[in-house]
């Protein structure tokens, strides 16, 4: 359905808090278990990159999940380091949407600009 990408919503497997979603292709799956740390396919780089090996922030996995149709999965994780996001939050998902505008819901975790290189 998507040129042979799946999607993966990651999630905290102690809170089950969505973290972030993510898309795997063949290589990315086999390596994801493999290793035991999430590796996606991405689309804007048309490359592997394993989550975190830039911040350190990785997300062992801790259980796959699919759902019925077989064409989305779950992974269960535990994030190692203090967020996932690029911008600096625990979660990918740090918005909400309140009074017809987008709000920050949280503060950030951590400082990107200390971990990212551009």
């Amino acid at each position: 359905k998507l040129n042979g990408l799946i999607t993966a919503a990651v999630t905290d497997h102690a809170t089950g808090r969505l973290l972030m979603i993510g898309y795997m292709n063949d290589q990315a799956w086999q390596q994801s278990r493999e290793t035991g740390f999430v590796t996606f396919w991405s689309r804007s780089r048309n490359q592997l990159w394993t989550k975190g090996e830039t911040s350190g922030h990785r997300l062992r996995i801790v259980e796959i999940r699919t759902d019925c149709d077989f064409d989305a999965l779950e992974l269960r994780v535990e994030p190692l380091g203090p967020g996932v996001c690029h911008e600096g939050f625990a979660s990918c998902f740090s918005r909400r949407y309140e009074n017809g505008a987008w709000v920050r819901a949280e503060e950030p975790t951590f400082d990107p600009e200390a971990v990212y290189t551009i």
